[in-house]
């Protein structure tokens, strides 16, 4: 009898362990971190250092240069997830400072041109630039920012023997926006198994002019940048949207005139240094208009944002026109090639 009354006690016990186990006070199972939340962060690093001067034989080009890193990160520092991409915005201008590439056209980023953006043949181990920014993906989820800004570079270039087999390119400007990402990163309600999405949209801004004897000439890449999160029904858990305006001068003799290694700045970025707030008939910044679109997004699916109806690219929902007035049109743009990628 004795024996009989242990055994059932010891299974009491047992089931009692089970139970305190396999469930915590939130309700998800105890060590089941992709129920865990997640922190959202965006960063991107931009450079005009690639452009160059008009010559009598060739044009010159405004080059700006935009990495973009998204990154989803747990409690711990770890990054769960993480998108790389970066795009080229080029424009060119003659000897006498005129504009010569049509002000209409569009460019995508390094991820989607794949092939097409044609590093194959030059890499040294026969990788593609998408291929190799997958395989530093790769790398790098699991890792925290500490182990990251560990990673041996020389020039640039890693010298890791873990990746030196998949990445050859230069990944300085990666590792800044990374690092700029998991610091900006914030609580926005993703959880660490959603899919991660990035999307970039650019061309030339309303800035852009030809050069005269008196003014020089501009080229404003003015481009647009969304993450989301998606659960596994697809709908928005988080968004963030950023913008750039990076302006390259040049004179009516064909030279450069700006400053290109300077420290260029996104919208939300600049915060109210962007200075839209006097002009808002709402009195609100660009960067408040930006999170409230965010906000709006959640819990709704990439189709819901990419099926609203705008006027002359501002939206007319009654649940956006007390919050966003700017033209949403490049956001869009951007939060559907953002869920289209993700990952």
């Amino acid at each position: 009898m004795k024996r009989i009354v242990s055994i059932i006690l010891i299974a009491v016990l047992a089931m009692s362990l089970l139970a305190a186990c396999g469930t915590k006070n939130d309700g998800t199972k105890s060590g089941d971190s992709k129920s865990a939340s997640a922190k959202t962060g965006l960063a991107i690093v931009t450079s005009a250092s690639s452009s160059k001067d008009a010559t009598d034989e060739k044009d010159g080009t405004a080059q700006v240069d935009s990495t973009a890193v998204a990154v989803l990160v747990d409690d711990k520092g770890v990054i769960n997830n993480i998108v790389i991409d970066v795009i080229q915005t080029k424009f060119n201008f003659s000897a006498t400072g005129e504009i010569t590439t049509d002000l209409a056209t569009s460019f995508i980023s390094k991820k989607e041109l794949g092939d097409d953006y044609n590093m194959k043949a030059a890499s040294p181990i026969g990788k593609e630039w998408d291929e190799q920014a997958e395989a530093l993906e790769n790398y790098v989820i699991g890792k925290t920012l500490a182990e990251v800004k560990g990673i041996a570079i020389d020039n640039g270039y890693p010298t890791d023997e873990d990746l030196t087999s998949s990445v050859t390119m230069n990944i300085a400007n990666i590792l800044t926006a990374i690092e700029k990402a998991v610091n900006n990163a914030k609580d926005l309600g993703a959880k660490a198994d959603d899919k991660l999405g990035l999307g970039i949209t650019s061309g030339a801004g309303k800035g852009a002019k030809n050069a005269s004897a008196d003014e020089d000439g501009t080229i404003q890449a003015y481009t647009h940048y969304n993450v989301v999160s998606l659960d596994k029904n697809g709908a928005i858990t988080s968004s963030i949207i950023d913008a750039s305006q990076t302006n390259v001068s040049f004179n009516a003799e064909g030279k450069l005139t700006s400053e290109l290694t300077g420290d260029f700045k996104t919208k939300l970025e600049l915060g109210n240094d962007y200075n839209m707030k006097a002009a808002s008939h709402i009195g609100k910044e660009w960067f408040e208009q930006s999170e409230a679109f965010s906000n709006y997004m959640k819990g709704k699916k990439i189709s819901d944002i990419t099926g609203l109806t705008l006027e002359h690219g501002v939206a007319t929902d009654e649940d956006l026109v007390g919050s966003v007035t700017i033209t949403i049109d490049g956001f869009i743009s951007a939060v559907e090639k953002a869920g289209a990628s993700a990952k």
